[in-house]
């Protein structure tokens, strides 16, 4: 029961510690490192940096070095996910509150990372910022394609720091590997 416990945490979030999982499950960080041991789950680091050599292999839309923060798993068509660590200079000086545009970018090219084309575009996109953030939080984006109509794919992205929603966003991004002559 605690082992498939285990598993839905970490395929929902796979970014998550032993110590929050220790404290997910009520149980203590030793207990969480030997059931990840019995299933074969390696620890965060290793878990983020499997994840990211196979995502950025499967890049088509844009190259690695266009994503803003770090992608760590890639579906084409289907999910994306990525961090982004908030550092000092990405933060207004007045209120220490993180530059929106940051947060934007990481969703964007994320968006644009979970199209399976050749060439993609935004073309519509409507963004909520839901509280502030400030720097050293650690920021985690999952966008999902929620439905395709034709050329148009209609993707959520999802920002969150320690699993409370900070920012949100919906965008239409266009393939136009058709429209494209040699």
């Amino acid at each position: 029961m605690r082992h498939e416990k285990l598993k839905r945490i970490l395929r929902d979030n796979p970014f998550r510690t032993d110590k929050q999982l220790a404290e997910d499950l009520d149980v203590s960080v030793q207990s969480i490192r030997l059931d990840r041991l019995a299933l074969g789950i390696p620890e965060l680091r290793e878990r983020t940096l499997n994840m990211a050599e196979n995502a950025q292999n499967k890049l088509r839309a844009i190259d690695k070095k266009d994503i803003i923060g770090e992608l760590v798993d890639l579906e084409l068509n289907k999910i994306g996910i990525s961090t982004m660590k908030i550092l000092p200079e990405m933060v207004l000086e007045k209120t220490g509150v993180a530059r929106g545009y940051y947060m934007f970018a990481m969703a964007d090219t994320l968006a644009l990372a979970v199209v399976d084309a050749k060439i993609a575009l935004t073309v519509v996109c409507n963004v909520k910022y839901k509280i502030p953030v400030y720097s050293g939080v650690t920021l985690v984006a999952k966008a999902e394609v929620t439905h395709r109509r034709n050329n148009k794919y209609f993707i959520w992205v999802k920002i969150k720091n320690n699993n409370e929603e900070v920012f949100r966003a919906k965008f239409i991004v266009v393939s136009l590997d058709q429209e494209r002559k040699p």
